[in-house]
């Protein structure tokens, strides 16, 4: 590698730290059940993902999803106990209707608050809120295992 592609490689690194660290720290602990071993995995994390920056290329939320699921692989690998719970939500958000995950999306794993997640959907803000409660009353169904739609 050239001194030039690891100072390319270097500030990376830095950005996808700087922009989901905090995330990627949290969700390796709650999957590692320690915070020291979950900065491995967010260590080990960014060096897969800095061998692929092709991947990196998205918008910020398919990169942060990209990452997490290195985060989950990593904490596999090492042996570390990794619930159920996750792909259970991922299932869940599967099975709510699209414009809903849009909202969660910007909401939970964009970090966005109303005001800012309706400007980038394009939706009024009141919108945005009844979608959330919608949303999150529609994965709340399916987590308990309810049909959808069923809750009044």
């Amino acid at each position: 590698m050239s001194r030039r592609e690891g100072g390319a490689g270097e500030v990376l690194v830095r950005r996808l730290f700087a922009e989901h660290g905090a995330a990627l720290l949290a969700y390796a602990t709650r999957l590692t059940g320690d915070r020291a071993p979950a900065e491995e995995v967010v260590r080990e994390t960014l060096v897969r993902a800095w061998s692929e920056p092709a991947a990196l290329s998205g918008e910020r939320g398919a990169v942060r999803a990209y990452l997490f699921a290195i985060v989950r692989g990593v904490a596999a690998s090492r042996g570390r106990a990794v619930p159920d719970g996750p792909m259970e939500m991922l299932a869940a958000m599967g099975a709510i209707p699209a414009e809903h995950r849009e909202v969660l999306n910007q909401l939970y794993f964009q970090g966005r608050d109303v005001k800012e997640a309706a400007a980038s959907l394009g939706l009024p803000a009141e919108t945005v809120k009844s979608r959330s409660y919608q949303a999150l009353r529609r994965l709340r169904e399916a987590l308990a295992g309810e049909p959808m739609g069923a809750a009044g």
